[in-house]
């Protein structure tokens, strides 16, 4: 038990490129203290964003609200009437971690794959760390 949360932060969107898929759009924003950038792949037809708009996304180990483990349990699941993290949110994915690399002076990169659709971080080594595990959900909201 504890808390699920990996990473939180808000990112301004800084750049909206939709020309290479029909239904996906990259997205590219940063921390508003500047320290972490992000590029995220999303579906538009679910969740569309525009230049300027804020994201609070949320890293999570386990859509549980008490930080419990999934134990083989897949987040459809969930039972009816059941709470979870993604009640709160707009848009979820689960993903695998399958890259980290060392970044300039002490910030590293994180990449993400959430069935083809990519996330990928840079920033503090402080602040992503926590990453260092193999499957997270990724939860944003406006």
């Amino acid at each position: 038990m504890g808390d699920a949360s990996l990473y939180n932060d808000t990112f301004t969107i800084t750049d909206v490129n939709s020309e290479k898929y029909d239904r996906v759009s990259r997205l590219k924003g940063n921390t508003e203290n500047g320290d972490t950038e992000f590029t995220l792949d999303i579906n538009t037809d679910l969740y569309e964003c525009a230049v300027g708009e804020h994201l609070q996304v949320l890293i999570a180990s386990t859509l549980s609200l008490d930080g419990s483990k999934d134990d083989n349990k897949g987040w459809r699941d969930v039972g009816r009437g059941e709470q979870t993290l993604a009640d709160d949110w707009d848009y979820v994915c689960h993903g695998k971690i399958y890259r980290f690399e060392e970044g300039d002076d002490e910030n590293i990169k994180v990449f993400v794959s959430f069935g083809g659709l990519l996330l990928y971080l840079q920033g503090p080594y402080r602040k992503l760390t926590p990453l260092r595990i193999d499957y997270v959900y990724l939860l944003i909201r406006k």
